[in-house]
């Protein structure tokens, strides 16, 4: 706490040039006096706080610039590269039909006739094309689609039997793969089958389809 300033001759509390009475030094921590200055002109200099130094608040906020002076001097923005390796080899493979084994299949003796009459139908307008398209590859559901629309034009109306499958032989050349032959009469006519199926993602597929 800072003493007032007195003046030589005078005790604390003691207004310099003379006598009378002297005014109350007001307490520390106390609120200062609203009442009016004595008379005489004597008035309350003030009050001191003890223990405390009042000092103004620092100036925190950011300095305002505008927009060309943030950006001028600072470089662009690039993103680095990602660290891949686009050297390594991709086996697309994985994303294409999966080959199965043998011992992962059903028999295919059951499947070729009926697969065989079916082939039949449809070349023949009898059967629509999307029944087969479970069971063979795109190229060779792309013809029987095909045949089997020119064939829907050309259809008579009316009842027609179904195909009869006479004959059926196959061998397995390799594991996971079918090739077989049938022979089958339509409509009066004695036509011959050649497909080759393959273990594809579980079931068999025609690969490869011969009508004669």
């Amino acid at each position: 706490m800072t003493p007032l300033a007195t003046t030589p001759g005078t005790t604390p509390g003691t207004p310099a040039g003379g006598g009378g009475e002297a005014a109350a030094e007001p307490l520390p921590g106390s609120a200062p006096s609203s009442a009016p200055a004595a008379a005489g002109g004597r008035a309350q200099v003030g009050r001191i706080v003890a223990g405390f130094v009042v000092r103004p608040i620092p100036a925190t906020a950011p300095e305002i610039i505008s927009a060309d002076e943030a950006w001028y001097g600072q470089e662009p923005y690039s993103q680095d590269a990602l660290a891949l390796d686009f050297q390594s080899q991709i086996d697309e493979d994985d994303f294409g039909p999966q080959p199965t084994r043998r011992a992962l299949l059903p028999d295919p003796a059951p499947l070729v006739p009926r697969l065989a009459q079916t082939v039949i139908e449809v070349v023949s307008g009898q059967r629509p094309a999307p029944q087969l398209i479970r069971h063979t590859a795109p190229s060779v559901y792309s013809v029987l689609a095909r045949q089997s629309m020119v064939a829907g034009r050309r259809r008579t109306p009316g009842a027609q039997r179904s195909p009869l499958v006479r004959r059926v032989r196959l061998c397995e050349p390799a594991d996971g793969v079918v090739e077989a032959c049938a022979v089958v009469v339509a409509h009066g006519r004695v036509r011959a089958l050649a497909m080759r199926l393959e273990g594809l993602d579980g079931r068999w597929v025609v690969t490869a389809l011969t009508i004669g």
